[in-house]
């Protein structure tokens, strides 16, 4: 089956603007993978570094050509939720590989920090970097040039988009990630946003507010809210990089076991000592990108992912840009609501019918390319089920259920809950930008006001508890891109100005910075491009301009005439606090070789 006529011509599109990149990509590619098996070109030296540790067992496997050896990327650590259930894991893919003729050895680690450790906090403007980090960091531990395939532990904001980057520069490799799955369900999200919003105005306390916050945050695995962990989940598995249906399975549970033990032994029986060979860098091209953009779309997905997406792409010779993500959003229909853009939460999701559920919905009525390569095999059709633990232990796969279990949760294509997708582009004389238009109800989607111009989240916090906010205007808040500071979410902002919004005024956020993936109701038009550090027009704002943000039109406007624009000077705000402390001094050269949000953000 072929997609829509308007999906194939958006990924024509993209394949010819990659022609050249795309095909010196594979050409390099295939260079590699025409090296042999990796461990014959090394000296005997190398390679008994390389098994030194092995025990006696698998040193005789690795000591000759023919045993298929797993290298482990992972970003475990013990304090961070969603990454600690990753601790078993290198030992039972260890023992699924012995017990299929192979061997693993864990290649290297890799960070993992929390976005919501950090929000509103110095350590955020090194989380963009980290995932470019990540890649590096990955691609150190694969360089050893041990290794058949990789498998991939992370699932976090720009891990997972770090471990793509790195799993695509070593395209020659077949990849296979791993999830963990989120946490069970807590506190309702709402009940945890309508607290933080009191705790803004001062009506409950500190103890209240941490006590409900650990209600939402109680466990091992993912946030349970729809942000870009659980973005890059669906991701990974609507571009055929899980196995299929193992997404959001949580976490210690025998399911989630089965599923790990099946993705190492996946991993090993397409390496090119198998019959399936599935080197990544080939698995993955235009469609496999394609896809992802209309699942980030039809979920109402992580505005991140405007910037990762390209930034994956980019990995593989393939050059997305934000056009190719408007152009898909306005045909395709929004399908799920998961919180912010919704009440439920990924478990809700899940247990409503899933991603298999959701890729059949796309697959049918054409949104999707079901002629892509997958870890899995031939077809993006084999994901349209969900995982269940057979009587023995193993997998099982049941075709996804014929019905929703929730139509408030996920609904049909022939019933969607809005006719296009969950994110836009917006374009207007500040340049473009991103706005998560499925979390922003109807009546708040044209605002109309003069701006107040700030230079740090910090100034429009102490504005709005000093009482100087409550009137209709878009808040400006420059200087927070990639080159002045790291681009650092501003998802702390949220309560404040959700409670202005609920007491009726007209208001909007304007930003060269980024809101995090669980940021809703507020309209937000983020990612701003140019930034203001490097020549945008938002450096040109002055307080008192009327600005006129249209979400459904996609246009964001300071209406002043463009003579005065162009004659004034651009603020020069002092960036120095952003340049020490919490390590922000050994970023310089990546605030300096940073790129645009639109071209990925990223430093390579």
């Amino acid at each position: 089956m072929t997609a829509r006529p308007e999906i194939e011509a958006v990924t024509a599109r993209i394949r010819e603007r990659s022609r050249a990149s795309r095909e010196a990509y594979l050409e390099r590619l295939d260079h590699a993978a025409g090296q042999a098996v990796h461990r014959s070109v090394l000296s005997c030296g190398n390679l008994a570094h390389g098994f030194a540790a092995c025990g006696p067992t698998d040193k005789v496997a690795l000591s000759g050509d023919r045993v298929p050896n797993l290298g482990i990327i992972t970003a475990y650590n013990d304090m961070l939720s969603a990454h600690q259930p990753f601790e078993p894991y290198p030992n039972m893919i260890k023992e699924a590989a012995r017990a299929a003729g192979g061997v693993a050895q864990v290649a290297g680690g890799v960070p993992a920090m929390c976005d919501g450790v950090t929000q509103g906090q110095p350590g955020m403007e090194l989380s963009l970097f980290s995932r470019d980090v990540i890649a590096m960091a990955a691609a150190v531990g694969l360089s050893h040039n041990m290794f058949d395939a990789a498998v991939y532990l992370g699932v976090c904001d720009k891990i997972v988009p770090g471990l793509v980057i790195a799993a695509l520069t070593f395209g020659h490799l077949p990849a296979v990630f791993i999830p963990a799955g989120p946490m069970t369900s807590g506190l309702p999200n709402d009940e945890k946003a309508r607290i933080r919003q009191l705790y803004a105005e001062g009506k409950v306390d500190r103890a209240a507010l941490l006590e409900a916050e650990s209600k939402s945050y109680h466990g091992p695995g993912t946030c349970t809210f729809y942000g870009t962990a659980n973005s890059n989940q669906m991701l990974m598995e609507i571009m055929g990089l899980h196995t299929p249906g193992s997404s959001f399975i949580n976490p210690n549970t025998p399911l989630r076991d089965a599923l790990t033990k099946e993705a190492a032994k996946r991993a090993l029986a397409i390496t090119a000592l198998g019959n399936e060979f599935t080197p990544v860098g080939r698995m993955i091209d235009e469609r496999s990108i394609v896809n992802g953009v209309v699942g980030l779309n039809a979920t109402g997905g992580s505005t991140n992912h405007t910037m990762h997406l390209v930034a994956m792409a980019a990995a593989a010779g393939i050059k997305l840009t934000w056009d190719d993500i408007a152009e898909i959003s306005d045909h395709v229909p929004l399908l799920a609501r998961v919180y912010p853009n919704g009440l439920a939460d990924v478990n809700h999701f899940n247990a409503a019918g899933g991603m298999g559920f959701l890729i059949r919905e796309l697959l049918d009525d054409g949104y999707l390319h079901e002629d892509v390569r997958t870890i899995w095999g031939e077809g993006l059709r084999p994901y349209t089920v969900e995982a269940k633990l057979a009587d023995d232990g193993t997998v099982a796969r049941l075709p996804a259920p014929a019905t929703s279990g929730n139509e408030k949760v996920l609904t049909t294509a022939a019933k969607p809950f809005q006719q296009t997708g969950g994110i836009r582009v917006l374009s207007g004389n500040l340049g473009k930008s991103i706005i998560k238009i499925s979390a922003v109800k109807p009546e708040h989607r044209l605002i109309e006001a003069p701006a107040i111009i700030f230079h740090s989240q910090d100034e429009m916090q102490e504005a709005f508890k000093a009482g100087k906010l409550d009137r209709d205007f878009i808040a400006v808040i420059r200087f927070q891109g990639p080159k002045a500071n790291g681009m650092p979410e501003l998802h702390k902002l949220t309560p404040a100005l959700g409670v202005l919004q609920d007491r009726g005024r007209r208001i909007a956020l304007v930003t060269d910075g980024r809101m995090s993936g669980a940021s809703g109701k507020v309209p937000a038009a983020i990612h701003v491009t140019p930034e203001a550090l490097d020549g945008g027009m938002i450096g040109k704002l002055r307080d008192g301009d009327p600005m006129r943000l249209d979400a459904e039109k996609g246009t964001i406007e300071v209406l002043v005439d463009a003579d005065e624009l162009a004659a004034r000077e651009s603020a020069a705000p002092d960036l120095s606090a952003n340049q020490f402390g919490m390590g922000r001094e050994l970023f310089a050269g990546f605030r300096q070789l940073a790129g645009r949000a639109d071209q990925g953000a990223a430093v390579f």
